[in-house]
């Protein structure tokens, strides 16, 4: 009781300190001190803004407390301050967005507040008042924060008009090819396994155009550089004809469909197999289909498509595209390269099948993020702190990958993943799973992620790495996309091409 009443004291002389500094305000000393907070000497840029915010929390607090009591006359002139404050507050965040009578409004609503103080002031009432604002305000973030997160997931699945519109007319053009004007030149490279081969399974020709594009830049010996595109049957004569219309120098390329290749099918893939099960669809397409935007949010990310994709899932069966190589290295379609990346192709991977990036820190991004270690078939094969790797850019030994049987260690754990209980979504889990202990970590310099979801990545460390990647929602081709970070990707599209301007798509 004494402590709570020493409390109590104290609060109240904050408060008279407050008050009396508020009954001499003026625009040379408004910025000196915030009536509700103790920091009331930092003079900072937005002081006055803070001060007539904390005053409206304190008048709306009065308010309340005014009707209760019967005592209309305060009760209007508190609601009449507040609707000052308010229009002088507007959108403004720092001082200098303030009009010239805030400072006029901030003493006026200092006066009244003293008023309000003398005739009302309850500690307990006004602690109980604010401890209901702050659960109030903080059920309001969480809110707008499902809200923003299921708006930021439906933005990252959608296709923008503008490259939707590329991929229509492109197609168009290709299939108004004669057979002889489709093909690529330079296909003895193919199987060539003493040239540098590149997997790119992508839907998204402008992103995928970006990756050849800035590859094939930065490479030393162009020619000796061999890009193995996959696509959709969508997307097919569309990824066709760009690369026709826009060749990689001297480059090798070579566009497939997915849907060409006849052994991946639900008799040997364990996804397929699993996609045409009733209870998969129901779990992908109908699950939580609620009303309301903060509401849907959690199980929108797991109806995206690329989820459902056999392209996101064909990493997995490298050897089997591509048999006759040795090593090759896969690429994400939402990365830049800004550097030679045939060192790659040197490192020693110690009898590992993987080379990838790791993306543990203290204790992010360990096992136990990703895999559900509740399950005794997880918790026993597998260490919850290992370090956790990122896909996107990964050098693979082909040899080792077909000696250690990877494609079948996946089919293991993907069959038993079949009602969901180990991991829940993506490939990256089943990847940590098939690849473990079996990946040689990388220098981060040649893989710096990130640029899709943290605003914290200095530029320094984007300038030096080897690869940049939008891992994330915010996509460079999305308008979602971080302004500061786009440029980086945007340097390698010709906004000057005539598919390009004929789709309105710009920097």
């Amino acid at each position: 009781m004494e402590t709570v009443q020493q409390d109590d004291e104290a609060l109240v002389k904050l408060e008279n300190a407050g008050f009396e500094r508020s009954k001499a305000v003026d625009s040379a000393v408004l910025g000196k001190y915030s009536l509700w907070r103790r920091e009331n000497e930092n003079e900072k840029a937005d002081a006055n803004v803070r001060l007539m915010r904390d005053q409206m929390i304190m008048a709306r607090i009065y308010s309340v407390l005014a009707k209760s009591r019967d005592k209309l006359d305060l009760y209007r002139e508190l609601l009449a301050r507040i609707k000052e404050s308010q229009r002088s507050l507007g959108e403004a965040t720092a001082d200098a967005d303030l009009p010239k009578s805030a400072s006029e409004r901030a003493k006026a609503m200092g006066q009244v507040l003293s008023k309000a103080r003398d005739q009302l002031y309850d500690c307990k009432e006004i602690t109980h008042r604010l401890r209901s604002m702050l659960q109030s305000a903080d059920e309001q973030v969480r809110s707008l924060k499902k809200q923003s997160t299921f708006l930021s997931q439906l933005a990252a699945k959608t296709i923008p008009n503008g490259i939707h519109c590329l991929s229509m007319r492109l197609t168009i053009d290709y299939y108004l090819l004669s057979p002889e004007k489709r093909k690529f030149p330079n296909s003895e490279n193919l199987e060539d396994p003493d040239l540098y081969h590149y997997a790119l399974f992508s839907d998204n020709v402008l992103a995928a155009s970006v990756v050849v594009n800035s590859t094939i830049v930065n490479a030393k010996e162009p020619e000796k550089h061999v890009f193995h595109l996959v696509t959709d049957k969508l997307n097919f004569g569309a990824m066709n004809m760009w690369f026709l219309l826009n060749p990689p120098g001297d480059a090798t390329i070579h566009v497939e469909n997915v849907d060409d290749f006849k052994w991946l099918n639900s008799s040997y893939c364990p996804v397929l197999k699993q996609l045409e099960s009733a209870a998969m669809k129901e779990y992908y397409f109908k699950a939580d289909r609620q009303k309301t935007l903060s509401a849907g949010s959690s199980n929108l990310k797991y109806r995206n498509p690329k989820y459902l994709s056999m392209l996101n899932h064909l990493r997995f069966y490298l050897p089997q595209v591509y048999p006759k190589l040795n090593k090759i290295l896969f690429l994400d379609d939402d990365i830049v390269v800004q550097k030679d990346l045939t060192g790659l192709w040197e490192v020693d991977l110690n009898g590992n099948v993987n080379g990838a990036v790791e993306t543990c820190g203290e204790s992010f991004h360990r096992f136990d993020k990703y895999l559900n270690f509740s399950n005794p078939n997880i918790s026993q094969n597998f260490d919850p702190n290992a370090c956790g790797w990122a896909y996107g850019m990964n050098i693979f030994d082909l040899e080792e990958w077909k000696k250690k049987d990877i494609t079948g260690i996946y089919h293991k754990w993907q069959n038993m993943n079949e009602n969901r209980l180990l991991w829940k979504l993506g490939t990256l889990p089943p990847g940590l799973m098939t690849f473990y202990k079996l990946t040689h970590p990388l220098d981060k310099s040649w893989h710096v992620l990130g640029l899709g979801y943290n605003p914290t990545v200095e530029h320094a460390e984007i300038d030096t790495a080897a690869v940049i990647h939008y891992n994330g929602n915010m996509k460079p081709w999305l308008e979602i996309a971080m302004t500061k970070y786009r440029p980086y990707w945007t340097q390698y599209i010709n906004y000057e091409h005539s598919y390009v301007r004929g789709c309105k798509i710009s920097q």
